[in-house]
């Protein structure tokens, strides 16, 4: 589609996922009814801006079915997050956003190169979190085979990769930097497993460490993202000339909104907000994902769905130190420009017991001896306080196969002080 055919689509599915919440949530309609506005009022995406925002808050004040725009028969699926901070963020779907998710799901594997001579390994957990499903019904729809393994078990992984010729591997950057190292110990170049895809999603990893991961494998990584709010993974991905993550703007109105809740202009960063056009159980109108980009705009690959910077961090997962804003993905972009250092790292916000002043440490893996890593330490400081604007941290490097190891998506941003 051109952009002006896409926007008009755009506004006709806005135009009745507004009516259908009006009309069969009670939420919205008192939300409506508070901003003095009805349906009648949206006439294209440029109105967007009257509708109310919705947020994590409201899912878990409204659980566990205050959100459905459907009966409850029509639906068939939920998935839920793990509730960790109180109740869960509990999903719905109905048969046709099954088949809609699949369908793009299968858009993004397609635009990524898998087709249906690929066997497709699928590592995300199966059940409750949307991961395992969502890259399983997206392969099936394309018609590629999936081997539905699920996580752990590395040994495992790796034999099922040899034995049956698997070549695009699902999951998080996490847990294939964990695969790479069980493959050192039992003595197979991470290379040699004949891997030409890998799709990683949920967490934040930067332009380096896509460097690092295609460094160790040999194939070509891509960044997929999505949340359960929408759907799961599957509301976009980079394509191969990875300028940016192409929203599907045909199932999704992509908004980006800063501190004060106004849109930023095309280039600024800020929250990313979305309004889901296609789901039918339980649309969410402007959710603010609390994930931090920008949108860029048109890529060079010819496809008119916008694309946005590759997710940087979110608003909740920001710690500050010294009045600084301090983000995963800053600390990862510097670490993994040095090659001498590993994958894994971590930084911790502390307070020593004699002073009230904040210090970061950042604890990284490296395999050179002290003496070599004492020549770059210094440049790394270097780079490291300049990127958190004048904040300089402390920088240890411990022997490889110290710091903690994860299957699932990994918080490297830890916060120790006792306030």
């Amino acid at each position: 589609m051109s952009r002006k055919e896409l926007e008009e689509l755009q506004g006709k599915r806005l135009k009745a996922v507004v009516k259908r919440v009006y009309d069969n949530n009670p939420f919205y309609r008192k939300k409506f009814d508070e901003k003095g506005i009805t349906p009648d009022d949206i006439k294209s995406i440029n109105d967007v801006h009257k509708l109310p925002f919705t947020d994590k808050t409201d899912i878990r004040d409204n659980y566990p079915y205050g959100l459905l725009s459907v009966p409850k028969r029509d639906i068939v699926r939920m998935h839920a997050s793990s509730g960790t901070t109180g109740k869960p963020t509990a999903v719905f779907y109905t048969k046709n956003d099954i088949a809609v998710w699949a369908k793009m799901f299968a858009r993004c594997l397609d635009v990524v190169g898998v087709t249906k001579e690929d066997v497709v390994q699928v590592t995300p957990g199966y059940g409750l979190f949307t991961g395992g499903l969502g890259f399983h019904y997206g392969v099936e729809e394309l018609g590629a085979m999936v081997i539905p393994i699920g996580p752990g078990d590395t040994r495992k992984q790796i034999e099922m990769m040899k034995d049956f010729g698997t070549t695009v591997l699902c999951g998080t950057v996490t847990y294939s930097l964990r695969i790479a190292e069980v493959c050192r110990d039992i003595g197979i170049d991470p290379k040699d497993l004949g891997l030409k895809i890998g799709v990683f999603g949920a967490e934040h990893w930067s332009n380096a460490m896509r460097n690092q991961i295609e460094n160790i494998f040999g194939f070509e990584a891509f960044d997929i993202y999505g949340l359960s709010e929408m759907c799961g993974p599957g509301v976009g991905i980079d394509c191969r000339q990875h300028e940016g993550i192409h929203i599907w703007e045909d199932h999704f109105l992509l908004e980006v909104i800063d501190k004060n809740g106004e849109p930023c202009g095309e280039g600024e960063r800020g929250e990313i907000v979305l309004t889901p056009l296609t789901k039918e159980g339980m649309p969410l109108l402007r959710y603010r994902t609390r994930d931090l980009s920008r949108i860029i705009g048109e890529c060079s690959c010819g496809m008119t769905h916008r694309i946005i910077d590759r997710v940087h961090g979110r608003t909740d997962d920001m710690i500050i130190v010294r009045g600084v804003n301090v983000f995963p993905g800053q600390i990862e972009s510097v670490l993994m420009n040095h090659p001498d250092i590993g994958p894994e790292w971590y930084a911790y916000a502390y307070r020593t017991d004699y002073s009230s002043l904040d210090h970061l440490k950042i604890k990284v893996e490296a395999q050179k001896s002290t003496k070599e890593l004492l020549q770059i330490r210094d440049v790394m400081i270097r780079d490291l306080t300049s990127t958190l604007m004048g904040l300089k941290p402390e920088l240890e490097f411990v022997p490889v196969g110290t710091l903690p190891r994860q299957e699932k998506k990994t918080k490297r941003l830890i916060d120790q002080r006792n306030y």
